[in-house]
């Protein structure tokens, strides 16, 4: 366990006095290596404070404190700022923070593993709307947690693509065996021949493996309860007169919208041009989320109006 050091316990007096002085909400620390956690809850409480950390190392003795806790499960070398904001997309979710809220951040800006840093940040401003209310519009008998495991890793593979080059996909949510009656695969199916425990997204190596292979052909079926039935599949939904999209969308997401009006169904589209997530129920976009390079925004119920 590494040792509390004094300007770490400076920097916690610092951050406390900057949240009452502004009234803001809460306080968030960055870690990226263990830290004691039992003099931490001496000297920030913890029912204000959510800890986020790189790894699990850095989280290491957590799991005994009363802190709200998020692993970020980043890259190396993501850029701190990057990290920051992941940490508040995912406390936002989480419901740790309001959507409204003023948060202190402390994280190190400068030498790493070293606390040197503070922030004042409005999330109103710095994030835009990202809730889990957004989801729960959807009015689905899929779980909240399962559509928000999904979107998370569409908008993970769109702002990252892979090895540097940009990735569409597509992933169908819920009512899988209706689903799979009208796929068929495209060729060699990945994730053929595990055993259920072995798909589970809930498993971040299982979302590491699915974002490799979102670079193949075809889409991802996924269960209500977050287990990838099958991929690299073929949707031949019936094709819906009525079906309305905007100019510019192409094959992947008239899958999406055929898919979904034809099964309960959610449908979540990567596009490959820019990476923006789209969300479909009932052969509608639903939700348009944007994985812009400084700060993703979700944008409630944006849709795409047909031209």
């Amino acid at each position: 366990m590494a040792k509390f050091s004094d300007q770490f316990q400076a920097f916690c007096d610092i951050a406390l006095g900057l949240k009452n002085a502004q009234k803001a909400d809460a306080i968030l620390l960055l870690l990226e290596r263990p830290t004691d956690f039992k003099q931490l809850e001496k000297a920030l409480p913890t029912d204000l404070v959510v800890v986020a950390g790189d790894t699990e190392a850095a989280l290491e003795g957590f799991e005994e404190s009363d802190y709200d806790t998020i692993l970020l499960n980043m890259p190396d070398e993501a850029p701190v700022y990057e990290r920051l904001t992941q940490a508040l997309l995912e406390a936002v979710a989480d419901e740790y923070f309001a959507e409204g809220a003023s948060v202190v951040a402390a994280y190190s800006g400068f030498e790493a593993g070293v606390i040197d840093s503070l922030s004042l940040i409005k999330l109103d401003e710095h994030l835009g709307r990202l809730t889990v209310r957004d989801l729960r519009q959807l009015k689905t008998k899929i779980p909240v947690e399962t559509i928000k495991q999904v979107v998370d890793l569409a908008v993970e593979i769109g702002r990252e693509g892979r090895e540097g080059k940009p990735v569409g996909s597509l992933f169908v949510v819920g009512d899988h065996r209706k689903v799979m009656s009208y796929c068929h695969p495209m060729g060699f199916d990945p994730v053929k021949g595990y055993t259920k425990a072995e798909r589970q997204l809930t498993d971040s190596s299982v979302r590491d493996n699915v974002k490799e292979i979102a670079q193949m052909d075809g889409a991802f079926v996924v269960s209500a309860d977050a287990t990838v039935v099958a991929s690299a599949q073929h949707l031949s939904a019936p094709n819906v007169p009525e079906l309305s999209l905007p100019k510019g969308m192409g094959a992947r997401h008239w899958a999406a919208g055929e898919i979904t009006a034809a099964t309960g169904a959610i449908a979540i589209t990567i596009s490959e041009s820019n990476g923006t997530v789209r969300v479909f129920q009932n052969g509608e976009i639903k939700l348009r989320i944007e994985p812009f390079r400084r700060a993703m925004k979700w944008k409630a119920f944006d849709t795409d109006s047909p031209s």
